[in-house]
């Protein structure tokens, strides 16, 4: 049910008037009387914020951690989704940080709470943080781990049976399944592989049902800038299609932790090919009744594929990196070439099939679906473009990526169209104070913005200490400041890194340590604010997380996080004048400022940031002790 406005309307005053003076009386005087401080940074925001809704403007609020960002976006964001009629879309960076934004006792909690508004919150989250009931039962048939059947018991009973009246209700969601792994999750997940428009399972599918849920929502639908990316690339092909967009219509698009946008963009936007996916569906459609013209284009069609992927390995570029580099040889692109002319004529095999209706209806549609998407993946790869192409495991199986080389054309188009006011929330959406790289990266030519320091008196409450010692040694150092027993943060530039360090470990260690990945990480993340645990280590966790008080007192940097020499990162080097300053210089920055950002969170935190710098990362101290809020000291 619609609630009304927080603040009455009359014929003397237009909304925006009506709103910037309940937005003055709520941070001036009912916050203070419930015990709020006041904070002219926080006050000085929302006002901003305000405008922007009036104006529909694109807007870069940048404010320092404890300015309070999460209330002043949320109070103009409420009144003028129910001014509208449509909920307004707030997008974080990943679901992890969905999940502390709704927590209890969290800034939407009070807020409701403290002013009896009677919100009406609902989460999307994106497909991969569904179960997939086809998928689980494709696993079962496959293993017999425990988790599988821990899954299975803990299905709703509506799932398995049907009564008349049933009832039904959301579940299914990756945090409802905290001690499976991240590996265990991904055999049960949605995956782009299935067909969910002919599943016959759909009507009892907890995606479904989720989607059915939020898309009702009122005040506030919350998403990941992940999901909210692939809403925009297919909201045009499903309506296209007779279906309805992922995501509702909504009055305004807030992205916390905003600067993340871009990278959330390119993953939407990219084209997969598997080794192992293509025998998956071709199994399911080589059934009894086939004809052999079919079974013969599709034999041919494995054989190519397998040996279009043993001549990609031997053209991938070996590195250190995840996502390893490809040399398009001559031979590699005749296998393409190859590939989608032998896929375009089973294509046409498929047409007779479906007539025969000897393959099962949701798996022809599958293969169908598949290969059409094969086939255009395939085509952007062999053509000559820009188009970024590498080669990186995922789910355990070697997957060939394919991504436009630059979004800012199609965010422009679909995204930054001046219909709609989006707001940008950020501690570091800046270089010092120029938004130019941000602005840059995503396509944004009109714009407001503004930046705000942080309240916290960082040199009363933070140490910064340099360790100046060879790369090798740093894992050892770490293990060594662990010994304090402090509630302490690791964070590490990538995954490879974190596993190394975990391998490094000594068997007989005394310290309990998590690992993302090991757990659902919203699960871990709780555990480790309520001290369940010391350390908590992860290549994931630079923005958003928020541990205040005792829960954190202790953040080690492991490397400076420059970006990694990938393809995606060397597509935007090659395109830029000046690599060092245009692209490593602003993505090491802003990535340190979030990192050393999770540490002080309120006005009573404190702690110790370590940098672990190698003799190449000393080199370059000019270029990033200026953006640490106090100087650094070298650890004796």
């Amino acid at each position: 049910m619609r609630q009304p406005l927080p603040f009455p309307l009359s014929k003397d005053k237009t909304f925006f008037e009506s709103l910037n003076d309940w937005i003055g009386d709520v941070f001036y005087d009912e916050l203070p009387e419930k015990g709020f401080d006041l904070r002219d940074e926080q006050i000085f925001m929302a006002f901003q914020i305000e405008q922007a809704l009036k104006d529909k403007s694109v807007l870069f609020a940048e404010a320092g951690v404890g300015t309070g960002k999460t209330l002043a976006y949320l109070l103009p964001a409420i009144a003028y989704a129910r001014y509208t009629g449509k909920p307004a879309l707030i997008s974080c960076a990943d679901e992890t940080l969905i999940e502390q934004l709704v927590k209890k006792g969290g800034d939407i909690d009070r807020l409701d709470a403290m002013f009896d508004l009677k919100l009406d919150v609902r989460l999307a989250k994106s497909r991969d943080q569904y179960l997939c009931l086809q998928r689980l039962e494709g696993a079962q048939k496959r293993s017999d781990a425990d988790f599988l059947d821990d899954i299975e018991f803990s299905l709703p009973e509506f799932v398995n049976k049907t009564y008349s009246m049933q009832n039904t209700y959301p579940y299914g969601e990756r945090s409802s399944y905290p001690d499976v792994t991240d590996d265990e999750w991904q055999q049960v997940n949605y995956h782009p592989i299935q067909n969910c428009t002919a599943c016959e399972l759909r009507n009892k599918c907890g995606q479904t049902i989720h989607r059915n849920h939020y898309r009702e929502a009122t005040d506030l639908v919350i998403c990941s800038h992940d999901f909210l990316m692939e809403h925009i690339w297919t909201k045009e092909t499903r309506i296209r299609e007779g279906q309805t967009p992922l995501l509702p219509e909504v009055s305004q698009i807030v992205l916390d932790e905003g600067h993340l946008l871009e990278f959330a963009a390119q993953r939407a936007l990219t084209y997969e090919v598997q080794e192992m996916t293509l025998l998956n569906v071709t199994e399911r459609v080589m059934v009894d009744g086939v004809r052999e013209k079919t079974l013969g284009l599709i034999e041919q069609t494995i054989d190519l594929h397998n040996e279009f992927f043993r001549v990609l390995r031997a053209n991938t570029i070996a590195s250190d990196e995840d996502r390893k580099a490809i040399t398009k040889s001559d031979d590699l692109l005749m296998l393409g070439h190859e590939l989608i002319n032998k896929i375009d004529s089973l294509l046409e095999e498929f047409v007779f099939e479906g007539e025969l209706y000897t393959i099962p209806e949701y798996d022809l549609k599958i293969a169908e679906e598949y290969f059409d998407l094969y086939t255009f993946a395939m085509k952007l790869f062999v053509e000559k473009g820009d188009a970024v192409n590498w080669l990186e495991v995922k789910d355990e199986i070697e997957t060939l990526v394919i991504m436009p080389r630059l979004v800012t054309d199609i965010l422009e188009e679909k995204f930054f169209d001046g219909k709609m006011p989006i707001i940008f929330s950020s501690a570091t959406l800046s270089i010092q104070k120029d938004f130019t790289y941000i602005a840059d990266s995503l396509g944004i030519d009109d714009f407001q913005s503004f930046s705000v320091p942080s309240p916290f008196d960082y040199e009363e409450v933070m140490k910064i200490f340099k360790h100046a010692l060879p790369q090798e040694e740093k894992f050892s150092r770490v293990f060594d400041l662990l010994s304090s027993g402090d509630q302490t943060l690791v964070l590490f530039k990538s995954k490879i890194d974190m596993e190394n360090f975990k391998q490094s470990l000594p068997l007989a260690h005394q310290y309990t340590i998590e690992f993302e990945g090991d757990r659902e990480l919203s699960t871990v993340v709780k555990d480790f604010q309520e001290g369940k645990f010391q350390v908590l280590c992860s290549y994931h966790l630079w923005e958003g997380l928020d541990l205040p008080g005792e829960a954190l007192t202790k953040v080690i940097i492991v490397d400076l996080p420059l970006p990694p020499k990938d393809p995606v990162f060397e597509a935007k080097r090659k395109f830029s004048l000046n690599p060092l300053e245009e692209i490593d210089l602003p993505f090491m920055q802003l990535r340190i400022q979030q990192g050393i950002g999770r540490l002080i969170r309120t006005s009573r935190d404190y702690g110790e940031i370590h940098l672990l710098l190698n003799e190449e990362e000393l080199v370059i101290e000019h270029l990033w002790d200026k953006v640490l809020p106090v100087a650094a000291k070298n650890f004796l």
